[in-house]
C-alpha cells in the first residue's frame, strides 16, 4: 500500500490475517458483521531459552520479539543478533546472538503491569533506568500539531476495527514507524525492535502512544533513549515521577491543540497558533442533533 510521504511502515487495515469477520446483533437486535481484530500466541525464545508467550496480532514478529528482549535488559545494545527466525506453524519467534544466555533468575521475578492484554516486566523494574539521563532536547508544539493530525488521517486497525493500540516513532513533525497490537506494549515493543534492527538512534525521536502513560511505558522509552513521549490518554503519578527523574518530555491527553504536559516543560516551544473548537458551536450542534 502507499505510505504517507516519509513513513517507513504504517498500518494497513487491508492485511490479511489481522481481523475476521464476526456475525451478531446490535442494540435493536438487528443482526450485524463486524471485523474485529485477531489475537494469537507468539513464543519468544533467546537462544535455547524460552522466555514469554505474548498474546499479540500476530504481524511483525521479528521486530516485536528483538524489541521485547531490548526492553527487558535482556539484549545489550552491543550485543550482535546473529538470525531471528519465525516459525508461523508453531509461532515461535527464535532470537540467536553471539553469547550463551541464562535467565532463569530473572525469569522467576516477574511484574504484572498495567498493560492491556497484560504486560509483563521480568527482573527489577528499575533495572537500566537508575541513572540514566535523557538528552534534553526541545520540543516545538508546531511539531505535536502535525504530527496529530497526520497521525489521525492515517488507514489504522484502530479506525477499522477498533480494540487496539498504536505507537508511532515520529523525528520533529514526520511520523516513520507507526505499529498496533492489541497491548500499548507490544506495540512499543515492535517500534523498539526496527530500532534495533535498522541501527536507529532514539536522541532525536518522539514517541507517540494511544495507550496510559504508565510507569511501563516511561520505562521503555527511557530504555529506547528517546527524550519525548506523548500520548491521547493521561498519566499515571509513578510514570509521572520516572519520567521526571529520567528527563523525559511528557505530554498526555493530546487532543488537536490541546495537551497537559507533566515533565519537561522547560523544553517545549510554543512556536504555532493555538486554534481550538468553538465550543458554543459545538453545544449548538448537540442541541440541533
Amino acid at each position: 500500500m502507499a505510505h504517507a510521504k516519509g513513513c517507513l511502515i504504517m498500518p494497513n487495515p487491508k492485511s490479511a490475517g489481522l481481523t475476521r469477520q464476526v456475525q451478531g446483533i446490535d442494540h435493536s437486535g438487528e443482526l450485524l458483521e463486524l471485523q474485529v481484530v485477531e489475537e494469537r500466541p507468539l513464543t519468544i525464545w533467546l537462544n535455547g531459552q524460552e522466555i514469554v508467550t505474548a498474546m499479540t496480532i500476530g504481524d511483525y514478529p521479528e521486530f516485536l520479539a528483538q524489541g521485547f528482549l531490548s526492553n527487558q535488559g535482556m539484549l545489550a545494545h552491543d550485543e550482535v543478533v546473529q538470525s531471528v527466525e519465525f516459525d508461523k506453524e508453531l509461532e515461535v519467534v527464535v532470537v540467536r546472538t553471539d553469547r550463551p544466555t541464562n535467565y532463569e533468575a530473572k525469569l522467576k521475578k516477574k511484574t504484572r503491569t498495567s498493560g492491556c492484554a497484560i504486560g509483563t516486566v521480568f527482573g527489577d523494574i528499575m533495572e537500566g533506568i537508575e541513572g540514566l539521563k535523557l538528552p534534553q532536547t526541545h520540543l516545538r508544539t508546531s511539531w505535536l500539531y502535525a504530527l496529530s493530525h497526520s497521525i489521525n488521517q492515517m488507514p489504522s486497525l484502530y479506525l477499522s476495527a477498533g480494540a487496539i493500540h498504536g505507537t508511532v516513532l515520529c523525528h520533529e513533525d514526520q511520523p516513520l514507524v507507526y505499529m498496533e497490537d492489541v497491548g500499548r506494549h507490544n506495540a512499543v515493543d515492535k517500534v523498539a525492535g526496527w530500532m534495533r534492527a535498522t541501527e536507529t538512534v532514539g536522541s532525536d525521536k518522539i514517541l507517540y502512544t494511544t495507550g496510559r502513560l504508565t510507569s511501563e511505558m516511561v520505562i521503555k522509552c527511557a530504555l529506547m533513549g528517546i527524550p519525548a513521549l506523548v500520548s491521547r490518554s493521561g498519566f499515571t503519578a509513578w510514570g509521572v515521577e520516572l519520567a521526571q527523574q529520567v528527563g523525559l518530555t511528557l505530554l498526555g491527553r493530546m487532543r488537536g491543540h490541546r495537551f497537559q504536559c507533566l515533565s519537561g516543560k522547560e523544553r517545549l516551544i510554543f512556536d504555532a497558533e493555538v486554534t481550538l473548537p468553538d465550543e458554543g458551536s459545538k453545544h449548538q450542534r448537540k442541541s440541533a442533533q
